[in-house]
């Protein structure tokens, strides 16, 4: 099998966002998680089928809260609640682990491992160490800055394993 591991570009995060949630989103280059905001971020760790990790993507709180009220359908407030208070409710945690399961199709690509949702860890639950390394690791990752509009924006980080 040849090598297809293609990190996603930013059209392609920026379409299955607004695909997904139904409303304009942007997404630009940005800077990656550090660990102060690790556990405060929704990771969400990708396997191969011999299950090792594939790849581990952070979502900073912010952008975990409003991706996941617009795509319930709740009202901005609803994150900027859940942002101020630095939990991430679970209606809006629930929504983001679907959308999780949905980025997964970033990752699959034909003639490639058939990759899939393994673990969504969500703020305040402890992060495998392996996972937390992969995240934070310099070498094939993204890094973006996604904001959905009418709700807002946050750091989106995708690292793929060695």
């Amino acid at each position: 099998m040849s090598d297809v591991t293609v990190l996603p570009g930013t059209l392609a995060v920026r379409n299955l966002f607004e695909d997904l949630l139904g409303r304009e989103v942007t997404v630009s280059p940005g800077e990656p998680l550090s660990a102060d905001e690790i556990p405060t971020s929704t990771v969400a760790i990708f396997i191969d089928t011999a299950q090792n990790i594939y790849a581990v993507l952070g979502m900073e709180l912010a952008l975990a809260a409003n991706a996941g009220a617009a795509l319930g359908l709740l009202p901005a407030g609803a994150a900027e609640d859940s942002i101020d208070d630095k939990e991430l409710y679970p209606n809006l945690a629930e929504n983001v682990g679907e959308l999780c399961n949905v980025l997964t199709s970033l990752l699959n690509r034909e003639g490639g491992p058939h990759i899939k949702l393994h673990q969504v860890v969500y703020p305040g639950e402890p992060l495998p160490a392996d996972a937390r390394a992969h995240l934070l690791a310099l070498g094939r990752r993204v890094d973006l800055l996604v904001d959905v509009n009418r709700y807002g924006k946050g750091k989106l980080s995708l690292s793929l394993a060695p």
